[in-house]
């Protein structure tokens, strides 16, 4: 399986999100950048994707109002076993 790491204190924008996925994946050039092309390119490949997202809130807040498409596609993927999410928290418990 091929992992996607998703660093919501390091993807700021839309473009963030998109070039994370063209590099982790490699994809061509000619990768739209856009949540169909992303639709296309996770429910072609033979073996699901893992895709492992850290600091979440701030994911929603980089991506801002494309943040609920993106989150709704990944639901979607899921719910067909395209994809495989795994949400981390590194927050540490006080001691």
């Amino acid at each position: 399986m091929i992992y996607v790491f998703l660093d919501g204190d390091k993807i700021r924008s839309n473009a963030d999100l998109h070039n994370t996925f063209a590099a982790s994946l490699d994809l061509p050039d000619w990768y739209g950048g856009n949540l169909d092309a992303l639709h296309d390119v996770l429910t072609e490949r033979a073996d699901p994707v893992g895709i492992v997202i850290v600091n979440e809130p701030s994911l929603h807040d980089g991506l801002g109002r494309r943040a609920a498409g993106f989150f709704r596609l990944l639901r979607d993927l899921e719910a067909r076993g395209n994809v495989r999410v795994a949400r981390l928290s590194l927050d540490a418990p006080e001691i």
